[in-house]
């Protein structure tokens, strides 16, 4: 009899630890999948000569509705039709110091999520953080080198 009740104890025990070592587990890769998770292209930048001049024969000849920033395009996503989102695309003066320290011509912008736990995995992978999240009333951004040195801007917009 007692024989029973301890391999049952322990038989219960092992249960109770695989399930909560599982739900330990789960959880923390949910955070992980979450915070490292790219949704989109949120802007192309690049370096030009006139940035006034270059937004205006895209106006003209390819029809961009341009502003002082460029051009926005609005999109829907496709697993929820009533969530809007924008790609922008901005030339900038080839004098811009906005992509140092990189010395490309362009930076690429990366809609993410959970923008704050993605920033805390990649400082612990080693990756090159260039400055420290700034939050605007559009979104939270923050600036990473690739291995290649090139600028990358992350944005989690703000719904």
């Amino acid at each position: 009899m007692k024989k029973i009740t301890v391999i049952s104890l322990v038989i219960s025990a092992s249960f109770l630890s695989g399930f909560g070592l599982k739900s330990v587990l789960v959880a923390r890769n949910a955070v992980h999948a979450d915070a490292i998770k790219v949704t989109g292209i949120g802007g192309i930048f690049f370096k030009c000569k006139d940035p006034g001049q270059l937004k205006q024969w895209y106006h003209e000849n390819l029809g961009l509705q341009t502003d002082q920033y460029g051009a926005a395009f609005v999109w829907y996503e496709g697993s929820d039709s009533t969530k809007k989102g924008l790609t922008q695309w901005t030339p900038f003066p080839e004098t811009t110091r906005y992509f140092a320290p990189s010395a490309k011509d362009f930076m690429i912008n990366y809609r993410v999520q959970n923008l704050a736990a993605l920033v805390a995995e990649l400082a612990k992978k080693g990756v090159t953080i260039v400055d420290s999240i700034a939050t605007y009333d559009y979104g939270k951004f923050i600036h990473l080198l690739d291995p290649e040195g090139n600028k990358i801007e992350l944005w989690e917009p703000i719904p």
